[in-house]
């Protein structure tokens, strides 16, 4: 086969990024597993969350858009069909994107620093942004991208054959294979790993709360506190996601936050102050969030990345309205990546880009003043 430059520093960059080779997700499979899958055949089963309606119509009730979906149609997603009155997901068990990365570049700070996680995602999306980096997975169908068929026992596995103690739903939006993302974090607890989720929280209360209890920590993309920039930028809403960030805090499972400052759509200091004041009121001070460099792509080309300054002044304001734990990212080296203790100021994780150059933390508390922080440590 010829491989052009282009094709060869794709494939050196995926081998540096630790994608998995098909060899390694077949392992010890049986036969079928880890096999391609062509796009003709997906796996079909029913999912978990809709309800029939006259005329063999269904309606999806796993994210706000709520689709209502008339036989042999398909909901927003792309990735759920109706067949006779029965609701389908395609996708359960179809991961697409299989890597093994850094905790950090989740990113989660406050979950077993300098760990590694098997990361997994299908095809499929609940929304459309128009600055979506993962736009060649989320914004397909799965009938029109490579993916090999891993049941949740098998992702498991090749995690812990890789040496990962964690595993990740991430890439696309795990919403869409909410069902995939229930059964592999239950293989990955029976297995003793720590199953995670990168997610946008649009997604209905019921199945939130019902999976939720199964996960050790989430972290949710809040990509603006403006319902317009939902509407015009995400083809979303915004209070869904709210919504979801409380039920996440009530619950208890470990939260972070980013926020993706995009150049004059979302990166006002009356926003951000709007949304570090909501954040300390609703979900309190130790909540993380990240504020995040963007970069221009996809459908959003013509803006500048996100100037450094900008970010600097959204931490001092979120630090003003009290929250305790707030990172720069996409800007490796910039002293806004380390964790800081709010007691004492003493830096207990020293982090550059994905790496973990210092750890003080002992026990989950400063060394230096005793102070518990919040976390996933152990």
């Amino acid at each position: 086969m010829k491989i052009d430059r282009r094709r060869l520093v794709a494939l050196t960059a995926a081998g540096a990024a630790g994608v998995l080779t098909p060899e390694l997700l077949r392992g010890s499979a049986a036969p079928k597993e880890g096999a391609k899958v062509p796009g003709g055949e997906l796996p079909a089963r029913e999912a978990s969350w809709y309800r029939r309606l006259e005329e063999g119509r269904v309606e999806c009730q796993l994210c706000p858009q709520a689709c209502t979906v008339a036989d042999l149609e398909r909901g927003t997603c792309g990735v759920r069909e109706n067949r006779g009155g029965t609701y389908y997901t395609l996708v359960h068990s179809l991961a697409c994107s299989v890597h093994v990365d850094p905790i950090e570049k989740k990113p989660f700070f406050h979950v077993l620093p300098g760990e590694k996680a098997l990361s997994f995602a299908t095809a499929g999306c609940n929304v459309e942004c128009k600055f979506c980096q993962n736009w060649e997975i989320s914004q397909f169908r799965p009938e029109q991208v490579e993916a090999y068929f891993l049941p949740p026992e098998t992702m498991v596995a090749t995690a812990k054959r890789t040496g990962a103690r964690l595993t990740a739903a991430t890439y696309g939006e795990p919403v869409v294979f909410w069902e995939y993302v229930r059964d592999v974090a239950k293989a990955a607890n029976a297995a003793g790993l720590r199953p995670t989720v990168v997610s946008n929280g649009f997604i209905q209360e019921k199945p939130l709360r019902e999976v939720l209890p199964s996960l050790s920590a989430i972290k949710v993309d809040l990509k603006s506190f403006r319902e317009d920039f939902y509407r015009d930028q995400v083809r979303g809403k915004l209070e869904p996601v709210l919504k979801a960030l409380e039920v996440i805090r009530e619950v208890g499972v470990w939260l972070e936050i980013v926020v993706l400052l995009i150049p004059t759509l979302n990166d006002s200091e009356a926003e951000i102050e709007d949304l570090s004041a909501w954040v300390f009121e609703k979900l309190g001070p130790d909540v993380p969030v990240h504020f995040t460099r963007f970069h221009p792509t996809y459908r959003l080309t013509e803006l500048p990345p996100t100037p450094v300054p900008t970010l600097e002044r959204s931490w001092k304001i979120a630090r003003k309205q009290g929250l305790n734990y707030v990172y720069l990212g996409n800007v490796p080296g910039h002293p806004g990546e380390n964790t800081v203790c709010p007691g004492c100021g003493e830096i207990l994780i020293r982090r550059i880009g994905f790496r973990i150059l210092g750890n003080r933390l002992k026990d989950g508390a400063c060394q230096n003043c005793g102070r518990k922080i919040p976390g996933v440590w152990e």
